[in-house]
C-alpha cells in the first residue's frame, strides 16, 4: 500500500507475532481512507487513498455495505461511513478511564490559566486529537471536535510521541517523513525533531510553533493498557516564543503528573 504511513510494531508484551489477515487488514484500510472533508468516496478515490486495486477495493466495499460498516450512495455512485462506525467511536471514548480522568481536568486548567488544552494519541504518522478545548477571548470554552488529525512531525504533540519510540519505529518514521518531504527542508525539519527529543528526555516536554502565532508545548503519558497519550497546552497570540515556554510550562507538567496519578488511582 503505497500511501500507508508506517506500520509500528503494536505487538503485546508476551505474545508472539501472528500471521496477518490480509483481508481484513485491506478492509480496515477502506474504512481509514474516510477522513473529515472525505465524506463520500468513490472505488477509483478509495484506490488512490489505500494503494489497493480497484477489484479489490470494489469486492471489499461490497462486504463493508452488506456488514453496514459503509453506505453505498447510487446517486453519487460513492460510499460514505455506516453508522456503526459512531457506535464503535462512542464505545472507543466510553471505554477510556484516561478521557474520563482528563476531561474535567483539562477544561478546569484551560478556563483558570485561559489556554488551549489538548489529548492525542498516534495514529501512522499523525496524531489524533482525542479532546481539546480551547479557551477564547470572550473567556468560554469551545470543544473541537474530537478526531481532527495534525501532522506528527510538525507538531509539539507529535514530536513528544516520536520521544517515546524505539529505536527500529523511530528510524522508519523518519524515512517515512523523509520520503514524504522529498528532501524540501528536511534536514532543518529533522534538526526539529531532534532538539524536541532531547527536550523531552531532558525537561519532560518540547516546544513547537507550526501555526502562526501559536506556542503550544507537550508531554507523553504512559499509562497500563492503553497506547502513550501526548498532552499538549498552547497559547494564541503575539507572544513571545521563550516568555511563552515559560508560562506554560508549569501548568503543563502540573496536568499531566495530576492525570498521570488520579488514572493509575483509578486503576486499582
Amino acid at each position: 500500500m503505497p500511501n500507508s504511513p508506517p506500520t509500528l510494531d503494536r505487538t503485546m508484551p508476551g505474545q508472539g507475532k501472528a500471521t496477518p489477515n490480509r483481508s481484513l487488514e485491506r478492509g480496515v484500510a477502506i474504512l481509514r481512507a474516510f477522513r473529515a472533508g472525505s465524506s463520500m468516496l468513490g472505488n477509483s478515490e478509495i484506490a488512490e487513498r489505500t494503494g489497493l486495486s480497484r477489484s479489490t477495493v470494489s469486492r471489499l466495499t461490497q462486504t463493508l455495505v452488506e456488514t453496514g460498516m459503509l453506505d453505498y450512495i447510487p446517486q453519487a455512485r460513492a460510499y460514505r461511513l455506516g453508522v456503526p462506525v459512531l457506535s464503535m467511536a462512542h464505545a472507543m471514548r466510553d471505554s477510556s478511564q484516561v478521557l474520563k480522568v482528563a476531561t474535567p481536568m483539562m477544561a478546569d486548567v484551560a478556563m483558570r490559566h485561559r489556554i488551549n488544552v489538548g489529548l492525542a494519541v498516534a495514529d501512522g504518522d499523525e496524531m489524533v486529537y482525542l479532546e481539546s478545548f480551547r479557551y477564547n477571548r470572550r473567556q468560554s470554552l469551545r470543544t473541537v471536535v474530537t478526531g481532527q488529525r495534525i501532522p506528527m512531525e510538525l507538531t509539539s504533540l507529535g514530536r513528544a510521541h516520536l520521544a517515546t519510540l524505539g529505536s527500529d519505529d523511530f528510524a522508519r518514521m523518519m524515512a517515512s517523513f523523509a520520503e514524504k518531504g522529498r528532501g524540501r527542508g528536511w534536514r532543518e525539519l529533522r534538526r526539529e525533531i531532534d532538539a524536541a527529543l532531547q527536550s523531552v528526555h531532558r525537561r519532560g516536554y518540547c516546544a513547537a510553533s507550526w501555526q502562526p502565532e501559536v506556542v503550544a508545548l507537550a508531554t507523553p503519558m504512559r499509562f497500563d493498557g492503553y497506547a502513550v497519550h501526548v498532552l499538549n497546552v498552547s497559547v494564541s497570540g503575539q507572544q513571545d516564543k521563550a516568555a511563552a515556554e515559560a508560562a506554560l510550562a508549569g501548568p503543563l507538567m502540573s496536568l499531566a503528573e495530576a492525570i498521570q496519578e488520579r488514572v493509575r488511582s483509578a486503576q486499582w
